[in-house]
C-alpha cells in the first residue's frame, strides 16, 4: 500500500496541510516539525507526486478553476460574478488565470491532473460536496488549493464560506415576522455541501418559531431557473396552500416567481418569494427579490488571493474564513 501525505499525517499527529508543507520546504513550518515530518516520510518510504516536484521545480504563474457544470450552455451569474473576481485579482498579482469545466462524475480528477501537470501552480475549488474527491485529491497530491466552501469531513484546508445556516434563519425569520408559517423551501442539490447547512436554517428558525418542519414542503432543485420554476409548481399545489417559498439560490427564485405569475399570484402580495446569493439579476427583477447577500465577486479576490499567498509561500492571516451573509429586503417579499 503506497505511503501518502495522509499516512503521514496520522503518523506524526500533525494534519496533513502541515505535512504538504513541511516536505515542500515552506518556511511557515517550524523547524522541529518540519525535521520529524521528514525522518518520518523517509523511515516509511514515501515517494512525492511527481507532478507536484515538477511544480516545484518550475513555476507557471498561473493558478486553475475547474467549473463543475453541467450541459452545452453556461449562463449560471454566480460563476459570472465568481470569475470576475478571481480573473480580476489574479491579474493584479501578475498570476494567468486557466478556467475549464468538468461535470461531476468518474472523470472529474482526470481534469484536476491534467490542470496540475505542470500547467498551474494551485487551483481554486468550488461549489465543495459532502465526501469531496476533489479535496481529498488534491491533499494526496500537495497541491497548492482553496476552496470556497466547507466539507462533511474534518476541515483540514483553507477556504471561505459564507454561513448559510445563519443566512436562512435570517431569511425564514424575516418571513415569520410578516405572518408567513406556511414556508416552502426549494432546495439545492443534497450533495452540495451548502446545502445541508441551507436547510440546516431553514428547519431551525421553523423550529425557533414554534412551526413544526414538514417534510412535504421542502422539494430539491438542480440550482437551475427550470427547477424552480418546477418546484414553485409542485409547492404551489400543496393543501393547505403555501403563502411563501424560499429558494437555495437566486436562479432558482427568479424561476419559481415566474411559475408564481403564470399562475396569477401577485409575487410579494399573495405569495411571497425569497432567494439566497444577490446576483445582479436579482434587484432588477420584477418584483425586485428579497435575498442573502453573499459578496460573491470579493470572495473570488480573496480565495484568489489567498491561494497566490500559499503558492509563494506567504503565511495567510486567516487560513478558514467564514462570513455572514447579509439580509436584503425587496417587494419580493412584500
Amino acid at each position: 500500500m503506497p505511503v501518502t501525505l495522509k499516512t503521514i499525517a496520522q503518523k506524526t499527529g500533525f494534519s496533513i496541510t502541515t505535512v504538504s508543507r513541511a516536505l515542500g520546504g515552506y518556511d511557515d513550518v517550524a523547524e522541529s516539525t518540519r525535521q520529524l515530518i521528514l525522518e518520518t516520510a523517509q523511515a516509511l518510504g514515501y515517494q512525492p507526486n511527481a507532478a507536484a516536484q515538477r511544480l516545484k521545480r518550475l513555476r507557471a504563474n498561473t493558478i486553475g478553476l475547474i467549473i463543475p457544470t453541467f450541459g452545452p450552455r453556461f449562463s449560471d451569474p454566480f460563476f459570472s460574478e465568481l470569475l470576475a473576481g478571481i480573473g480580476n485579482q489574479s491579474a493584479e498579482r501578475q498570476f494567468d488565470l486557466l478556467v475549464g469545466t468538468q461535470a461531476p462524475g468518474p472523470n472529474e480528477i482526470d481534469a484536476y491532473r491534467r490542470m496540475e501537470s505542470g500547467r498551474v501552480d494551485g487551483l481554486i475549488v468550488v461549489r465543495t460536496r459532502q465526501n469531496d474527491v476533489r479535496i481529498y485529491h488534491l491533499q494526496e497530491t500537495g497541491m497548492p488549493f482553496v476552496a470556497f466552501g466547507r466539507c462533511d469531513e474534518a476541515q483540514d484546508f483553507p477556504y471561505v464560506d459564507v454561513d448559510g445556516e445563519v443566512g436562512m434563519q435570517k431569511m425564514v425569520q424575516h418571513l415569520v415576522d410578516l405572518g408567513h408559517r406556511r414556508i416552502g423551501y426549494i432546495a439545492p442539490p443534497p450533495e452540495l455541501n451548502f446545502s445541508q447547512h441551507r436547510i440546516a436554517g431553514y428547519a431551525t428558525a421553523l423550529k425557533m418559531n414554534g412551526i413544526p418542519y414538514d417534510a412535504a414542503l421542502v422539494i430539491y432543485g438542480d440550482l437551475t431557473q427550470q427547477s424552480g420554476a418546477a418546484g414553485a409548481v409542485y409547492l404551489l399545489g400543496i393543501d393547505p396552500p403555501l403563502t411563501a417559498i424560499l429558494a437555495g439560490n437566486d436562479t432558482m427564485a427568479l424561476g419559481a416567481m415566474s411559475t408564481v405569475r403564470e399562475r396569477g399570484f401577485v409575487v410579494g402580495k399573495d405569495i411571497a418569494v425569497g432567494g439566497f446569493d444577490d446576483v445582479p439579476d436579482a434587484e432588477y427583477a420584477h418584483p425586485p427579490l428579497t435575498t442573502l447577500r453573499q459578496p460573491i465577486y470579493d470572495i473570488g479576490r480573496q480565495t484568489c488571493d489567498m491561494l497566490i499567498n500559499i503558492i509563494q509561500g506567504i503565511p495567510l492571516s486567516e487560513i478558514q474564513v467564514l462570513l455572514e451573509p447579509e439580509l436584503i429586503i425587496r417587494k419580493s417579499t412584500g
